[in-house]
């Protein structure tokens, strides 16, 4: 089992936060951490924007509607979120895909998309 206070990013970093306001992340703990029980791999902090949400929606992962019962308030255009490394794998595959953080991207990200296609999103290069 990973530790979560142990888990490094996509530049072999400590993973800073995502995201705290929607709070995001595989354990609601505003990071992009994951473990085994997250099939998704929740782990690319991505600013997604309005055309990646549309996309998303009609591919059937709807992350615009708001569900009260999982705490979950919906996402609009600039918000910070741990989307799943597959999505965002077919998000860049169909012309959609929104920038992303490296240093908030769990390095976990890489079993799926190699990091130089990773740098080609990045906000956060210098």
């Amino acid at each position: 089992m990973t530790e979560k206070k142990d888990q490094k990013n996509v530049l072999g970093e400590k993973l800073e936060s995502c995201s705290s306001d929607p709070i995001t992340g595989w354990f609601r703990d505003g990071c992009c951490n994951t473990d085994e029980n997250d099939r998704g791999l929740h782990t690319v902090c991505a600013k997604v924007t309005t055309k990646f949400l549309e996309w998303s929606k009609n591919a059937g992962n709807d992350l615009i509607t708001p569900h009260p019962e999982f705490d979950f308030p919906g996402l609009k255009d600039g918000d910070s979120w741990c989307v799943c490394a597959a999505t965002f794998a077919q998000s860049i595959e169909a012309g959609t895909a929104c920038k992303i953080f490296l240093k908030k991207t769990n390095y976990k990200t890489l079993e799926i998309v190699p990091l130089e296609k990773l740098k080609q999103y990045a906000i956060d290069l210098s």
